[in-house]
C-alpha cells in the first residue's frame, strides 16, 4: 500500500510536505484535489475536511499539516514510521 498525499497547486505547505517526503525517500501517490473531484471527495471522506496537505496511509490520517505537525503525529505510530522508512529520520529532523 502506497501512502496518499492530497494537495492543491500553489499550496506552500503542500510543497514543503512533498519536499520532506522526497528527501526521505517516501514513495507517494500524489492526488491533486483541484483537478480531481473524486480525490477531493475521498479526502473529505477520510479526513472530514477540505484543507491540504492531507496524508492518508491506511487508517493513519493527518489533515491540514505542516511538516513539523506531521513529524509529531508520525512519532506516535512507530510501526507506520518503520513501514514508510521514517523510523531513523525523526531524530534528524
Amino acid at each position: 500500500m502506497k501512502p496518499i498525499v492530497y494537495i492543491k497547486p500553489g499550496c506552500p505547505w503542500c510543497r514543503e510536505a512533498l519536499t520532506y517526503f522526497q528527501q526521505h525517500g517516501v514513495d507517494l501517490d500524489v492526488r491533486d484535489v483541484i483537478r480531481s473531484r473524486s480525490s477531493m471527495q475521498r479526502m473529505i471522506e477520510v479526513s472530514g475536511q477540505s484543507l491540504t496537505p492531507t496524508f492518508e496511509y491506511g487508517d493513519f490520517i493527518v489533515a491540514d499539516f505542516s511538516v513539523d505537525e506531521f513529524i509529531d503525529q508520525i512519532a506516535e505510530v512507530p510501526e507506520i514510521r518503520r513501514e514508510l522508512g521514517l523510523a531513523d529520520h525523526l531524530e534528524d529532523d
